[in-house]
């Protein structure tokens, strides 16, 4: 999945694809480099991001879907009605870092539409996420959270086939504790839905390179990262540089099955 920000804020490439044609091109380039989807958003949901209005969100990401109609396209948003448009366009999946939570209307549009929606998790919400995260247990309680999320969507008429999970790295969890649910993914992969996750440049990987303050995480580290989730059940990978991702879980999968092809 190439990420493709409409924002001016985002925590990594935010302000890079100011303008529909810019982010058209992007999102054309990334499918060339091997994404079978492109997520466009129009919100930051980086620590501390503010909320945006429905009006801005719309006028950032709507001339982005017209541009990309035909495509395989996701929308990463929590509002009801900016789904609504995309879904109308033609775009497959709903991403929403809410798990349906932000917008009672949502999953109803998603389930009308007989569309896809990924489940993420998340403690808090954006402004304040990073402010002291705890968790007893990160992995059991992000895995409850994401089957107690599913069963919603599944009551909402969302078939479960068209549900994918996303622990949300980076979202109210620590350092540690993003390496934890890495490491414990099994547990999350085992609820029975294909498995997203985000590890493109994140915060945590810089410090596991021994950068404190580092914002953004390098493109290597994010690949190792990757293909560590691969190989403990992960499906699907939300990534901003493409190419090495594709050619390095490339490699994973042949090592998998023991075979080129």
């Amino acid at each position: 999945m190439g990420v493709v920000n409409v924002t001016p804020d985002s925590f990594s490439d935010g302000g890079d694809n100011a303008g529909p044609a810019v982010a058209v091109a992007t999102a054309r380039r990334l499918l060339a480099e091997g994404a079978v989807l492109v997520d466009i958003g129009g919100e930051s949901t980086r620590p501390g991001a503010d909320d945006v209005s429905l009006d801005e969100e719309l006028r950032r990401v709507m001339p982005v879907l017209e541009g990309l109609k035909g495509l395989p396209v996701s929308i990463d948003t929590s509002k009801a009605e900016v789904a609504r448009r995309a879904l109308e366009l033609g775009v497959a999946l709903v991403n929403d870092v809410t798990a349906l939570r932000a917008d009672p209307a949502l999953a109803g549009v998603i389930a009308d539409a007989g569309a896809y929606v990924c489940l993420m998790h998340m403690q808090g919400e954006p402004r304040t996420m990073q402010v002291a995260p705890r968790y007893a247990d990160v992995v059991d309680e992000v895995a409850g959270f994401l089957e107690g999320r599913l069963a919603v969507a599944v009551a909402a008429g969302i078939p479960e086939e068209h549900v994918c999970l996303d622990p949300g790295i980076g979202f109210g969890k620590t350092p540690d504790q993003n390496l934890e649910l890495i490491r414990g993914l099994e547990r999350i992969c085992n609820i029975g839905r294909p498995v997203l996750v985000g590890l493109s440049r994140k915060s945590t990987l810089a410090r596991v390179l021994g950068d404190p303050d580092g914002r953004v995480g390098s493109t290597a580290a994010s690949v190792g990262a990757a293909v560590a989730a691969f190989d403990r059940g992960a499906a699907l990978f939300r990534a901003h540089d493409v190419a090495p991702h594709v050619e390095a879980l490339t490699v994973a999968v042949a090592v998998e099955r023991g075979r080129v092809a």
